[in-house]
């Protein structure tokens, strides 16, 4: 075998500023990098594409009446 085979993968940069990972904050290098991208998941940055949705099911749901 080669040193290449025997090698682990290349580690992921930091997915904020693209240094290298640190372990202690991984997937990033940094407290820093951690917060923003925190600050990112709590502003809605990160947004999964879907259909929209109708303005009468973003309300509370619907309750049932009970039978007695």
């Amino acid at each position: 075998m080669t040193e290449s085979e025997n090698a682990p993968p290349a580690a992921k940069p930091c997915s904020i500023c693209g240094k290298p990972v640190v372990a202690r904050f991984k997937p990033f290098c940094s407290a820093r990098c951690a917060d923003i991208d925190l600050g990112r998941w709590l502003k809605g940055s990160y947004v999964i594409p879907g259909e929209p949705v109708d303005v009468a099911e973003e309300g509370a749901p619907q309750q049932r009446e009970r039978e007695d």
